[in-house]
């Protein structure tokens, strides 16, 4: 079973930064589409960036040059850079495969929550 295992979450004042990891239990080749998804309280989930095992991104419009997703094949982590943070960013962090096998797969890791309060 394909664990994933986030990390890095917190609690940061407005205007800062904050790296969030998330590590897969194998290879990143595995997955064809990897990505970062948020839930903030009373809100539905929403995407927040991916990144395609050929290294293409998209991100949310809203959260363009804010964010920036990464990967590390040999780690088998991906990771979301996040800068400019704003209270309205204050959600748990989820991260997401996909995965093609006898049929589309998808996992979810547990999540870690980021609070952007002074």
């Amino acid at each position: 079973q394909v664990q994933l295992v986030e990390s890095g979450g917190g609690l940061v004042q407005p205007g800062g930064s904050l790296n969030l990891s998330c590590a897969a239990s194998e290879s990143l080749l595995s997955f064809i589409l990897m990505a970062w998804y948020r839930q903030a309280p009373g809100k539905e989930r929403e995407l927040v960036a991916d990144i395609t095992r050929n290294g293409e991104t998209y991100y949310a419009d809203s959260l363009k040059g804010r964010f920036t997703i990464s990967r590390d094949s040999a780690k088998k982590t991906v990771a979301l850079h996040m800068s400019a943070l704003k209270p309205e960013d204050t959600a748990v962090y989820y991260c997401h495969a996909r995965a093609i096998k006898v049929t589309t797969e998808n996992y979810w890791g547990q999540g870690t929550q980021v609070t952007v309060s002074s």
